[in-house]
């Protein structure tokens, strides 16, 4: 007999037959990639597992292909002598997650296991409604920063050639967020008209001070001339805006933050390390030459300085280790604000420890304390799918800080990032965002979560009487001259989205669409195109210098009527998105048409291409391309539904 089926049929005395004759059978897997202890774990028998983990050389550690461990498997038995021996004695998390983020404690709660259910919240210290779960902001949410007024939390992020620049978003719970606004939203304040994708602005900081909040942030150029990087500051009574026109400090360096001490004098921190100027009280001039505070304690990459004064102590909090799978937070403190500074003996104070794990390159933080006292941190994150492709961009997550008897802060108790959480003590925030968030527009406005690639052309993109319009570009999409792609953040791995667009007279080369979109690099799009002979559907694949078409089927003849029943013809472009797969179709005129599946759109992740700046995340919208002739298309509407 097989070792599977001796614990399959639950036979212990064979087992243990088995593994004297050879101990090493214990290390098999099935071929679905099981381990043996997790197949005695999945029936729930307590006797077999515990003789594996005792009397057996079978590893706690191990995980099966989807990332799952021994008390995935134990949970769904619901065998509550297990649970507790798995949890107590062999101290495994019941909020370990999986590559899906399913925990066991997922898992109970989805069997409908109340006693499990019930015994996995105390362990966890929080109940299934009380919990929430990282990342808090999904898709393309890089390089957080947060600042605390009254009972509003405000958050800031990277956005590099997206206009508008910098969202601005708020919550009352940590939890939930909505963009109210963005630090730049004058296109003539933008400065992206030439920048390559992945420039732009970088790692923004918000505070508040006698009234203002600012906003800094780097603004990152090209790689031509002989400056590469100024920073920007802006500042607004309202957080959602509008704030004032940027001004610009000529100190190189990146991530700058502002601290303004308890004297009100007002000071700038940037990497290298860190690195700090005094600034005038307007923060508009930088009045002191910068010198370095500290380096940091893994020397590598440091990054994201931001300071914070906490009972007598200046705590300096750095990223470090470059924003890969060494990504980290460190922190040192100092009695004086300009050191010099000891570095945490307990460093580094986030990072995540599991190579396999599904959340990945935590850093950039910034602690924020709620009105109860409760201290957090947010950081940055990110999560691979395939061969570690990391299609979503980096992320924003959220866990707590404790503080050391010693006055070290600790986020997570050292355990990196979180799966699941319990809720800060918060009231809960109720959604505002309305029926067009993550639709395309309703009562003549764009949703806030929508931007184009640097700033479209003076009327470029118009809402009008429920209509959006697009006025083509008159370079194609590859090009980082070309203007009106709307695009908005791919926030799952699986979602669908359809753009319904009214179908128009085109001239020869016109084409428009739906897109999904990295840079002007690498996209793949869904349209219809006009040639000598008629209309044509086809999907296109832009990837470096190469296209290739896909799926090219025409629809319309050159003598063909646009009119359907008294009424402009609509076609409603669909992309069924599954991690790298897309399939892509068009309905029209009650039939669909096939148009082309994509198995593996690796192009759209950071890693996919070894070209320029790529750290932001892949996006989904709509397009158009007029080339030299006039050309406008019109999209009744979009809709975005996550497929988890």
């Amino acid at each position: 007999m097989r070792l599977s089926e001796a614990i399959l049929s639950e036979n212990l005395e064979e087992i243990k037959r088995l593994l004297t004759e050879d101990s090493s059978m214990i290390e098999e897997r099935t071929e679905e990639g099981v381990p043996m202890s997790f197949l005695a774990a999945a029936t729930g028998s307590l006797p077999l597992v515990r003789y594996i983990v005792e009397y057996s050389r079978a590893s706690m550690n191990e995980t099966d292909a989807e990332h799952r461990n021994i008390l995935h498997y134990a949970a769904q038995s619901g065998n509550m002598e297990l649970l507790r021996y798995l949890v107590e004695k062999v101290g495994m998390s019941p909020v370990a997650g999986d590559f899906h983020l399913e925990t066991p404690f997922d898992i109970v709660h989805r069997k409908g296991y109340s006693e499990a259910e019930s015994y996995l919240a105390e362990k966890a210290g929080f109940t299934y409604e009380e919990c929430y779960r990282n990342p808090i902001r999904t898709g393309m949410f890089p390089d957080p920063s947060i600042v605390r007024v009254g009972k509003d939390y405000y958050m800031a992020n990277s956005s590099f050639i997206f206009f508008p620049c910098i969202p601005i978003s708020h919550s009352t719970d940590l939890v939930h967020w909505e963009i109210i606004g963005h630090a730049i939203t004058n296109p003539a304040w933008a400065h992206l008209d030439e920048l390559e994708g992945g420039r732009g602005y970088w790692a923004p900081d918000i505070s508040y001070y006698e009234g203002r909040f600012y906003i800094a942030v780097t603004y990152r150029m090209n790689d031509t001339g002989t400056v590469f990087r100024r920073q920007m500051v802006v500042s607004s009574e309202r957080p959602e805006g509008p704030y004032s026109e940027p001004v610009y400090l000529e100190e190189d360096g990146i991530d700058p933050s502002i601290f303004n001490d308890d004297d009100g004098r007002r000071y700038m921190l940037l990497n290298r390390g860190a690195r700090i100027l005094e600034l005038n009280k307007e923060a508009t001039a930088q009045i002191s030459e910068a010198r370095l505070l500290f380096y940091g304690d893994q020397k590598r990459a440091p990054e994201g300085p931001h300071l914070l004064k906490k009972e007598g102590y200046y705590y300096l909090f750095e990223a470090e280790g470059g924003t890969g799978p060494d990504h980290r937070i460190t922190v040192s403190r100092s009695v004086s604000l300009f050191g010099n500074y000891e570095p945490c003996p307990y460093n580094p104070i986030m990072r995540q420890k599991d190579e396999r794990a599904a959340i990945q390159r935590c850093g950039h933080g910034k602690p924020v304390c709620t009105q109860n006292g409760e201290w957090y941190m947010v950081y940055l994150c990110g999560r691979g799918i395939g061969d570690g492709y990391s299609i979503l961009g980096r992320e924003t997550a959220l866990d707590p800080i404790t503080w050391t008897l010693d006055g070290w802060p600790l986020v997570n108790d050292l355990k990196g990032p979180s799966v699941m959480q319990r809720r800060p003590e918060l009231p809960i925030q109720e959604q505002s965002l309305g029926k067009y968030c993550d639709g395309l527009f309703a009562d003549g406005r764009l949703s806030l979560e929508w931007m184009t690639p640097r700033p479209p052309v003076p009327g470029g993109v118009q809402v009008n009487k429920d209509i959006l319009y697009i006025k083509g570009s008159r370079l194609p999409l590859s090009d980082v001259g070309a203007r009106n792609i709307l695009v908005r953040r791919q926030k799952d791995f699986c979602y669908d989205a359809e753009a319904v667009m009214l179908q128009r007279p085109m001239f020869i080369g016109q084409e428009a669409g739906l897109i999904c979109y990295y840079d002007e690099n690498t996209w793949v799009s869904c349209g219809i195109k006009m040639e000598e002979d008629g209309q044509y559907i086809q999907v296109r694949e832009h990837v470096g210098n190469e296209d290739t078409v896909h799926g090219k089927q025409k629809i319309q003849s050159v003598a063909g009527s646009l009119k359907i029943n008294g009424g402009e013809r609509e076609l409603c472009f669909k992309v069924e998105t599954r991690y790298l797969q897309r399939r892509f179709s068009v309905r029209m005129d009650d039939r669909e048409i096939e148009a082309a599946c994509l198995s593996n759109v690796y192009y759209l992740c950071d890693e996919g291409l070894r070209k320029g700046k790529r750290f932001t995340g892949a996006m989904v919208g709509i397009y158009a391309f007029a080339g030299e002739q006039e050309f406008t298309a019109a999209f009744r509407n979009f809709t975005y539904i996550s497929a988890k």
